[in-house]
């Protein structure tokens, strides 16, 4: 065959000469009759290109899952010009790419938290039982809405993949890779809401993962959505309905059916929710040991849950009855992660926290969620471990979502400052809402008045929380 032409074409020669394969001597190698050094076969250096950088914004959030799109819409609220990137092809993350489709600890957190409720349920997509369920497509069209109606930039299908800060250690650059290619975003505040910190990492925070004594992490779940069954028919296996009397015995029920089925779960304490009408969604899954942060552990994570969900519905629907119909409508874009990256920031929640109640002058918001520690070693249950704390309600502080090792970063999420006891109680989404929220508009105003968001006034950060203007 003749060999293709053209300048986008890179031939072999010119490959191999690039990643300094070439044969050539190196001067004076001839007269030694030495061979020059063999380069590493496992390294390619990558040749040094200039990356644009996009027209700089006030604030650049990075991360579109329930904190990032909070911080957002609460920038642009403020009148600041924002950008928001997320790797997804929705925003909402976990809520939406992750088909969560419920939301803890919402109770009670006023702000956007509210509104987002409210908004759902004026267009029929929330259902109120012991939990918040929602329809997820509903939820990716209102979370556009909103940050389209505060003037936000969305950008989606984008991943950042560096940091740059100057000279005074103040972050001045997220870079990205997409379809457009390599690029820089440029703003005076940053909020990294990426749930793994990914953002804080490439520009060099410290950052704890797992437990501190093995690294043990909390295991991943894929959450699926389900059709073709009836509240009538599965109700006693449905959590949060008055037919099912509590969440624990509807959990044992349906274990005891997916065993009577001829399967056990990898998750020993499934679960299904109404969300509205006929349409389900079922947690059953658990992935242990899987690190957020290698792609290749998260990609067989996702093939071993896919595989599993699918045959967990199709021996419930082999039993007939209820389930003869039943039908996995869609599985996430993203496999649901509890745990990544936990930031050092300028607070650290403790276990010690949770366990006194604390109270902060800086309270972002009031978290009554429980320890919840999905299990990190599958030998001794499958389940929820016992750590054998009880968590008072407490407060977040703001300077937790405040990045320690540089300046001009703010955290929202589960990204934020703590241990990893108290990560499993303020990781729900309900509490990363308000968090979002703060973080945005601490950003704004940091960005409005030149400064730095650790030296801005708490009580007028709250003040202007509580004054957010709805769109």
């Amino acid at each position: 065959m003749e060999e293709p032409k053209g300048d986008h074409m890179l031939k072999r020669r010119d490959f191999l000469r690039k990643c300094g394969h070439a044969a050539t001597l190196l001067p004076g190698a001839a007269a030694s009759g030495a061979l020059p050094e063999a380069p590493d076969p496992r390294l390619y250096h990558e040749p040094a290109r200039d990356v644009p950088i996009e027209e700089p914004v006030d604030v650049v959030v990075c991360g579109a899952g329930p904190a990032g799109v909070s911080a957002a819409i609460a920038a642009g609220r403020m009148g600041a010009k924002v950008r928001l990137i997320d790797v997804n092809g929705c925003l909402g993350g976990i809520w939406t790419a992750g088909l969560l489709c419920w939301i803890l600890d919402a109770q009670d957190k006023p702000g956007l938290m509210r509104e987002l409720t409210e908004r759902l349920d004026a267009r029929g997509a929330l259902f109120r039982a012991t939990k918040l369920a929602y329809d997820p497509e509903v939820m990716k069209l209102l979370l556009e809405e909103l940050c389209l109606d505060a003037g936000v930039k969305i950008r989606l299908h984008t991943r950042v993949v560096a940091a740059v800060r100057d000279d005074s250690n103040r972050l001045s650059l997220a870079v990205t890779e997409s379809k457009s290619g390599r690029q820089a975003f440029g703003g005076s505040v940053f909020v990294d809401a990426t749930g793994d910190g990914d953002l804080a990492a490439l520009a060099g925070c410290g950052f704890d993962m797992g437990r501190p004594e093995t690294g043990e992490v909390q295991p991943l779940s894929m959450i699926v959505l389900l059709t073709g069954v009836t509240r009538e028919g599965i109700g006693p296996f449905v959590c949060g309905l008055p037919e099912s009397e509590s969440h624990a015995k509807a959990k044992k029920r349906l274990f005891d059916e997916m065993a009577r089925a001829g399967i056990e779960p990898s998750y020993a304490h499934p679960s299904i929710f109404h969300i509205r009408d006929d349409f389900y969604c079922m947690m059953a899954n658990h992935e242990y040991g899987v690190l957020a942060t290698d792609a290749d552990a998260l990609t067989q994570a996702t093939i071993r849950a896919r595989a599993e969900v699918h045959s967990l519905v199709n021996h419930l629907k082999a039993l007939g009855g209820p389930w003869k119909d039943m039908q996995l409508v869609a599985s996430p874009e993203h496999i649901g992660i509890r745990e990544g990256r936990r930031i050092h920031g300028r607070y650290t929640i403790t276990a010690q926290d949770l366990i006194r109640g604390a109270t902060h002058e800086d309270a972002v918001c009031k978290v009554r969620f429980p320890i919840d520690v999905h299990s990190t070693d599958p030998r001794q249950n499958r389940a929820i471990m016992d750590e054998s704390v009880r968590a008072k309600p407490y407060d977040i502080p703001f300077r937790a979502l405040l990045a320690r090792d540089i300046d001009g970063l703010l955290l929202a999420g589960r990204c934020i400052s703590g241990d990893f006891i108290a990560h499993s109680s303020y990781r729900v989404t309900g509490n990363a809402v308000p968090m979002g929220e703060a973080a945005g508009v601490a950003a704004a105003l940091a960005s409005k008045q030149r400064r730095l968001p650790q030296t801005l006034d708490w009580p007028t950060i709250a003040e202007s929380i509580a004054t957010l203007p709805q769109s």
